[in-house]
């Protein structure tokens, strides 16, 4: 099976879905895969055609983590090595997801375990099949969270809560993970789907560069003080305004109708 085949990209109606197709791996991605979903997200940032991203995969396994089979060779190892490719793959994959500049919905059929676990939670809003599990797998093999889990984590859930997570490295259900505030909503497995594509739709419909601007407010603001938030915010709305998405909006209220965005 070809890289191509194992990674499925379509765009449709102004969604593009991005499904991970290693099933019989559990869909554990190898480093070409990574940089292939890391180009896909870079054109979708790019393209104003693409306005929201949906990240699925085939299978009983959303993501079991990295492929370490897949990892390039380069020899003999030496120090800085492991941390170089770190920051080139699972760091990388991660930031693409919370750089695009698109919405990106994580629509999790099963097992999401390892750097399958931050691929999903880096996602804007998660969506989880009932079957679906999310594992912290690293403690289990002796190894430090990589991927921005340590980042993302702590952010999601509090920091006593993250560190029981990869402490122990228990499998944690769908429902629990929405208990917990890792994921938007749990679904039937026969629904995850249909919810991925009414969520997606409905993005794809709204003013994509407000939501783009949001996006980047929200991340930002988990590291930022008062002033330099609420600086962001102010020139945010400034460039916003120049959309016209933004004076449809406007519009629209003023002439009480409902909206019609172009994603511009």
């Amino acid at each position: 099976m070809t890289e191509s085949e194992t990674i499925r990209c379509e765009t449709t109606d102004h969604v593009t879905w991005i499904t991970l197709n290693r099933p019989e791996a559990m869909n554990a991605l190898t480093w070409d895969q990574r940089n292939e979903i890391i180009g896909i997200l870079e054109h979708a940032s790019a393209d104003p055609d693409v306005r929201a991203v949906v990240l699925t995969a085939t299978g009983k396994g959303f993501c079991a983590g990295a492929d370490l089979r897949g990892t390039p060779d380069t020899g003999p190892r030496v120090p800085g090595d492991v941390a170089r490719t770190i920051r080139r793959g699972a760091q990388r994959l991660t930031a693409a997801v919370l750089d695009c500049e698109k919405p990106v919905i994580a629509a999790v059929n099963g097992t999401a375990a390892g750097i399958g676990a931050h691929l999903a939670l880096a996602c804007d809003l998660v969506i989880a099949a009932e079957s679906a599990r999310f594992i912290e797998v690293f403690v289990r093999r002796g190894l430090v969270p990589d991927g921005g889990g340590a980042y993302l984590l702590p952010r999601l859930v509090g920091p006593q809560r993250a560190k029981e997570l990869m402490f122990f490295g228990d499998a944690l259900s769908a429902r629990d993970a929405e208990r917990l505030g890792l994921v938007n909503r749990t679904v039937p497995d026969e629904d995850l789907r249909k919810t991925a594509e009414e969520w997606a739709t409905r993005l794809a419909n709204g003013p994509t560069r407000a939501i783009a601007l949001t996006k980047q407010l929200v991340n930002a603001s988990l590291e930022s003080d008062r002033a330099t938030a609420f600086a962001a915010e102010a020139a945010a709305q400034e460039i916003n305004m120049t959309t016209r998405d933004a004076q449809e909006g406007v519009a629209s209220f003023r002439e009480r109708r409902d909206a019609s965005y172009e994603g511009r």
